[in-house]
């Protein structure tokens, strides 16, 4: 056991090393989605007034806790597209012939992508003023624990896919045709409330959407008010918890029937 946590903490920490050094990831997969939230924040502000939400309560601020789950969702893509860098590079071909189980190398990756993805969540969250949000110290760590669920859970399905998947271009193309639609249809675009039934429907059935329905209770936790109808906390956190669990034993499942790379 204590060898298996040093192995994936060793994968662990070479995903922070790379990813640090590669500054064009570390730009893309923060300033495109602060690019998203001023344009189509600020764009349709004006006009949109999020269904159900409190009075007051503007597109720009109910936009905001859909760009932190965007910033963690690329952070995740640019954090497990390194599997494929990986394979073609031979570099995960020396791993697997390692004394050391699929399931423990999954765990590195995961772990590190995650811990990638809240560093940049963190520094988003920051920019909670701009949006009108005032955070207390159990808002931000409720957000943060928050953050780090969603980060493992995204980063798990991009490892599933990753593990599969032979050239970058189609890792790319997979990746949007499943966590895009995913993210829209989670709340963070706009809420269930107001959309057609069948759309309605689909996000509910959504397991990111709790998660970010959690996000959003965490971050107003100084100011309850100012929230719209959300599944109970605490539900919410439970179907978290559960789809970090089965994406994570998806990924260690995929990573285990892989054929030899």
């Amino acid at each position: 056991m204590k060898e298996a946590a040093i192995q994936a903490a060793t994968l662990w920490w070479r995903e922070i090393i790379r990813f640090v050094r590669q500054r064009s990831r570390l730009v893309g997969a923060f300033i495109q989605p602060l690019v998203f939230w001023m344009l189509l924040g600020g764009g349709l502000n004006a006009s949109f007034r999020p269904p159900g939400m409190p009075a007051g309560v503007s597109y720009v601020e109910y936009f905001y806790p859909g760009m932190i789950v965007l910033v963690l969702l690329f952070t995740a893509i640019f954090a497990t597209i390194s599997t494929v860098e990986d394979r073609r590079a031979g570099f995960l071909q020396g791993v697997l012939v390692a004394p050391i189980s699929r399931t423990t190398v999954v765990m590195g990756q995961a772990a590190g992508g995650a811990t990638l993805a809240v560093m940049q969540g963190v520094i988003f969250l920051a920019l909670a003023p701009l949006a009108g949000i005032r955070l207390s110290a159990a808002a931000i760590f409720a957000s943060v624990a928050m953050m780090a669920m969603i980060a493992f859970a995204l980063t798990s399905i991009g490892l599933a896919i990753a593990w599969r998947i032979e050239s970058t271009q189609g890792f790319h193309a997979i990746m949007n045709l499943i966590l895009i639609p995913i993210w829209l249809l989670s709340g963070a675009f706009f809420p269930a409330d107001g959309a057609p039934a069948a759309l309605r429907w689909t996000m509910r059935l959504n397991p990111l959407g709790y998660a970010m329905a959690a996000l959003r209770t965490s971050l107003y936790l100084a100011d309850p008010a100012a929230l719209g109808p959300l599944p109970p906390y605490a539900f919410s956190i439970a179907i978290t918890i559960a789809f970090c669990v089965l994406t994570f034993l998806l990924a260690a499942l995929v990573a285990r029937r892989s054929l030899a790379l």
